[in-house]
């Protein structure tokens, strides 16, 4: 019987400074080369672990963040993540939540696309040790695939697991000669070649079955045209500028160079990325810390001299640089320089928003460059020594201007067009929340009204109690779902400092100053679990709820409908009724997932938001749309087309929307970026 032998990491295979000795990493060396399985488990990540036991010579896979995640070591770089386990999407929310609520600056990890990736609740947490997601919605969303629709579908076709491996095996070149890609041929595995054959007749198959399965659910012919518009703007792609993109690459790599070599110089470590090594070199300095994420830093800078000082300031600069985003540019773009494929029509299975892929506009960095023109020509120019001199943080500089890098044609113009607090107006319009519509009518501030509203008293922007507008803000943004103090927290309620108690209030404020938004909630509570039960139709606030073929619907004003698939009422964490549904979960799994009325509601509100922008979006059609991001049309056209009628066209009501009143505003740009 062969036998596995596991160790511990700290304590136990790191000494007290937490390294392997050349004694220890000799000895278990002889006794692997002599047939020993060995190998770990440990709380660490693959960043720090793998790099803390490289003296070793591992031959099996490890055991990884408490037992979360298997990792081998030895695989190819896709394949290196063995098993690993999710918690649910409620649960990360109710995690998130309680991070907030107690304080606690905590990160969320999950496996993407083979790379560990990760949210932290802390907004200056250190981005250079993981692939980061800026928002939460967009680090828990996932993408169904015919695999799990084939297993939610419990189909005898399904598809096999093997074919991942096939198409590496056919699909990619294995070498290139004299420039030539090398690809395997069948005659190279006929076993192999035979099989890869036998996968794609039985993805056919799956998908013959999955159509006939859907069959009674067929799509209305108003969302084949929704899906033939956006297949144009897929197909008609957005131009990049090719030029920027290379020039930004080569400033990275210069800066991540130079900037190396300056941490080099004044540490003289050997790799100044560690942070095993940098915080070894920050103790001797007398600089003692735990970790070396942004707050860390920020706080060791408090307090540091030189040439600690310098080295800290560096190491926030390398933490910047992130070049993903111009390297998928380099891959994507066309001959033609245009990107193509980017938008995933129904993206968002819930409510059918689109969704980013490829390049991904959806979480593009922020730019705050005073001068983008002028900033953007001297990277493009390759100028290194002048973006250092006049912007000193080139990482920085380099990701504020990737929004950048998409132009229009020559000789034309971007119109870049978005609808105004799109939510706010169609929560105030389905729940008949009067003050709301009358503020929007009027062209009220609409956090200054929520304010006013909440204390009962005058707020003007800059001007009389114009520091409750924050207050309002905080509200707005955080409780038109349901969200408490958690909710407020994480959007912005922590730079009130208020206590917990004080935003409880403001919470309570919010709600009462807008009753009919609560009874909204409680009133779609009830017809979903009334339809449910009584496996029927129900209605309120305009809102369809029906049950059929152990389906839940809810079907818009625009006549689309959300799905819930097997639908049930059971009880939550609190003992109190809930409704769950089965979805594809965070960990990819088809699995029950529970909701509530002002879960639902969000789900509608963000529905309906999407439906106006399709009929924009078809109101715009004779345009040139290239991209659209959130509540957002990007269209390239020609000088002489104007902002203001491309703005009202926008803000045109559909039928079906009668008394909502909605708003578009933009600008014109020659080249994208955020006004």
């Amino acid at each position: 019987m062969n036998k596995l032998f596991i160790s511990d990491l700290d304590g136990t295979l790191f000494n007290s400074n937490a390294e392997i000795t050349d004694n220890t990493a000799e000895i278990i060396n002889s006794l692997i080369e002599r047939g020993m399985n060995f190998t770990f488990a440990t709380a660490r990540s693959e960043r720090s672990a793998i790099e803390m036991t490289k003296k070793l010579k591992i031959n099996t896979p490890c055991l990884l963040m408490n037992g979360v995640i298997v990792y081998d070591i030895n695989a190819e770089n896709e394949c290196r993540y063995v098993n690993y386990e999710y918690i649910s999407y409620e649960k990360s929310i109710i995690l998130s939540e309680l991070y907030d609520e107690l304080g606690i600056k905590g990160n969320m990890y999950r496996i993407i696309n083979g790379n560990l990736t990760s949210f932290s609740t802390n907004p200056d947490a250190d981005k250079s040790q993981y692939l980061f997601c800026e928002h939460f919605r967009d680090f828990i969303v996932n993408e169904s695939t015919l695999a799990s629709a084939g297993a939610a579908l419990k189909l005898e076709q399904q598809k096999m697991p093997e074919g991942k491996a096939l198409i590496k095996y056919f699909c990619v070149p294995y070498d290139t000669v004299d420039g030539v890609p090398q690809f395997h041929t069948p005659a190279d595995a006929p076993e192999k070649w035979e099989t890869f054959k036998a996968y794609n007749k039985q993805d056919v198959e799956a998908e013959l079955a999955i159509d006939q399965r859907l069959s009674r659910f067929p799509v209305p012919d108003f969302i084949w045209e929704q899906f033939y518009l956006d297949q144009e703007i897929n197909d008609r792609g957005i131009r990049v500028d090719m030029e920027l993109v290379d020039a930004a690459l080569t400033l990275d790599a210069q800066a991540k160079t130079t900037l190396s070599a300056e941490m080099r110089r004044l540490t003289g470590i050997e790799n100044p990325n560690s942070v095993y090594q940098l915080l070894e070199w920050l103790g001797e300095q007398g600089y003692k810390s735990d970790c070396l994420d942004k707050a860390a830093v920020k706080e060791l800078l408090k307090t540091a001299k030189d040439p600690v000082k310098s080295v800290l300031e560096l190491r926030l600069m390398l933490s910047k640089s992130s070049v993903k985003k111009y390297q998928a540019m380099q891959t994507a773009a066309c001959s033609d320089s245009r990107a193509r494929g980017m938008f995933s029509f129904y993206g968002a299975s819930r409510t059918g928003r689109w969704a980013g892929r490829i390049i991904q506009l959806q979480n593009l960095p922020q730019n705050h460059i005073p001068d983008l023109t002028e900033a953007r020509n001297t990277v493009k120019y390759g100028y290194y020594d002048e973006v250092e001199m006049f912007y000193e943080d080139v990482p920085d500089t380099l990701s504020q201007l990737i929004r950048t890098a998409f132009v229009p044609r020559p000789g034309y113009k971007f119109i870049v067009a978005d609808f105004s607090a799109i939510e706010a107006r169609v929560i105030a319009w389905i729940a008949g929340e009067q003050w709301r519509m009358d503020a929007f009518a009027n062209g009220a501030d609409i956090y200054c009204a929520s304010a006013s509203k909440m204390f009962g008293v005058p707020v003007v922007k800059h001007g009389i109690n114009g520091e409750l507008r924050q207050k309002g803000k905080v509200a707005e943004l955080a409780c038109g779902y349901g969200g408490s103090v958690g909710a407020m927290k994480a959007m912005g309620g922590d730079t009130l400092n208020l206590t917990d108690t004080e935003l409880k209030q403001i919470v309570t404020d919010w709600r009462d100053a807008s009753p009919n938004i609560v009874k909204l909630w409680w009133a779609v509570d009830d017809a979903v679990k009334k339809a449910i039960k009584q496996k029927t139709t129900t209605e309120t606030h305009g809102l369809q709820f029906s049950y059929q073929s152990k389906m839940l619907f809810i079907t818009l004003p625009s006549g689309r409908k959300l799905a819930y698939v097997k639908p049930r009422i059971g009880e939550n964490q609190f003992g109190r009724e809930s409704v769950t549904y089965m979805g594809v979960c965070a960990s990819k799994k088809w699995e029950r997932i529970e909701s509530y009325g002002p879960k639902f509601v969000e789900n509608i509100v963000q529905g309906i938001a999407r439906d106006l922008l399709c009929y924009s979006m078809n109101t715009l059609s004779q345009c040139f749309i290239v991209a659209t991001v959130h509540d957002e049309m990007i269209i390239e056209c020609s000088p002489d087309v104007s902002l203001d009628v491309i703005c009202k066209q926008m803000a045109r009501t559909p039928a079906w929307a009668e008394g909502l009143l909605l708003r578009a505003d933009g600008y014109e740009c020659e080249f994208y970026k955020k006004d």
